[in-house]
């Protein structure tokens, strides 16, 4: 038995056999071009798919983990029409006389290099989608490379890294945990596996090599170890907190649907934060009252286009059409700082996230602003409707938010 220390990055026991991950390493070669502008058409068409490619993906995401952390795949996708690292890209394909593939895949490892030197951590770990991105890009560019996820039986994943594709691609029904050698809390294999309900434990810098794949592990995500050939005590130590865990889990399902009762006999109202219908579906099944926060970012972020009053009215109807009597609160669009949205070509800013974002920039944008309001009245005629205004700073931005309300009320 061995026992090696990582980083618990979410909770839970898995027992069972490995299944040893190795992504295939996707490099593009550096090749001279004779015709540059044919070769940016061929660069557009492969972002065309790999933006295709991302949709899709993030609709998996959205189904298996929720609208929170499928946000993941449309912050790739973002990167991936990023006009800075097109115009990068495009420039060396231009002057260079390199394939795109190359230029693409030089110039995003250029922008995760500045990542990886910013002091916030959050923020350095945000390189990892910057490669994801172009692995996938340089993958479509490159027939033949493929990335195999098949499972048989209900295994723990080890492997160096998962890029957020790698993670989401597996069967969901056949992962007991996740173990890596990089990573940590803020990762994004820790930000899935939580929403998968996983296990995980990261950044274990000494794998041992010899581990193959069907060798009996625990993993403890609750204390960050992964336990290789674990002794019979050990093994039976195990078994029975897991089943301590799951029976503890099953009862919490049970009542999940009763009042939430302090013990001083105080009555606490449980409401859930969501982006789209599955959410909310989800939150009824786990007993949720009401919704707490309703972000709506996604009707704007999900498309290539501005959604019309008559879209954004047909999807908050199927988000509300799940709840009764219960509290519903939405907020209205926020945009800017860490939430930009490529059609809507938003100037740059020296500070984001301090500067016209939230309420600010919807003043600004009424062609938006007003008809997420009426599509918010329509969609919520008969429900237990409230509204929340983003990034509010004075007095005045409240007066000027609940006017253009009422003069939208009267409209309608």
């Amino acid at each position: 038995m061995q026992i090696i220390q990582g980083i618990s990055a979410s909770g839970g026991i898995a027992i069972g056999k490995t299944f040893l991950y190795q992504s295939q390493e996707v490099f593009a070669q550096k090749r001279e071009i004779t015709d540059p502008q044919n070769e940016i058409e061929r660069f557009h068409t492969a972002l065309a798919q790999a933006t295709a490619d991302l949709e899709k993906t993030y609709e998996k995401a959205v189904h298996e983990v929720g609208q929170e952390s499928a946000d993941i795949f449309m912050a790739q996708k973002m990167i991936l029409q990023d006009p800075d690292l097109l115009e990068m890209s495009e420039q060396m394909i231009s002057q260079q006389r390199v394939n795109a593939d190359y230029a693409f895949s030089q110039s995003a490892e250029s922008y995760a290099q500045t990542l990886l030197e910013l002091p916030d951590e959050y923020m350095r770990s945000r390189a990892a989608d910057v490669r994801d991105v172009a692995c996938r890009l340089v993958s479509l560019m490159s027939p033949g490379s493929s990335e195999a996820h098949e499972l048989s039986e209900p295994v723990i994943i080890l492997a160096k890294d998962l890029t957020p594709s790698d993670t989401i691609h597996f069967e969901r029904s056949l992962i007991l945990g996740f173990c890596t050698s990089s990573g940590g809390k803020t990762s994004h294999t820790a930000i899935l596996a939580r929403a998968l309900g996983v296990p995980a434990v990261l950044g274990v810098e000494n794998i041992p090599a010899t581990i193959q794949t069907g060798q009996p592990v625990i993993l403890d995500g609750d204390t960050g170890k992964l336990i290789l050939t674990p002794d019979e005590v050990t093994l039976a130590s195990y078994q029975t907190a897991q089943a301590k865990s799951q029976t503890a889990a099953q009862s919490a399902q049970a009542k999940a649907h009763l009042p939430a009762i302090t013990h001083d006999g105080k009555k606490v109202l449980v409401v859930a934060n969501i982006g789209n219908a599955a959410d909310a579906q989800n939150a009824l099944q786990h007993g949720a009252e009401g919704v707490g926060l309703l972000r709506t970012e996604f009707s704007f972020i999900e498309g290539n286009h501005i959604p019309c009053e008559e879209e954004m009215t047909a999807a908050y109807e199927k988000i509300f059409a799940a709840f009764q009597k219960e509290p519903i609160l939405v907020r209205t669009l926020d945009i800017g700082g860490d939430k930009e949205v490529p059609h809507l070509h938003l100037p740059v800013e020296a500070n984001p996230f301090l500067g016209n974002r939230g309420i600010r920039f919807c003043f600004e944008r009424a062609d938006l602003f007003l008809p997420q309001l009426k599509a918010i009245l329509r969609a919520g005629a008969g429900k237990n409707l409230q509204i929340m205004f983003p990034m509010i700073a004075t007095v005045q931005e409240v007066r000027q938010a609940r006017k253009l309300l009422q003069e939208c009320m009267l409209e309608l």
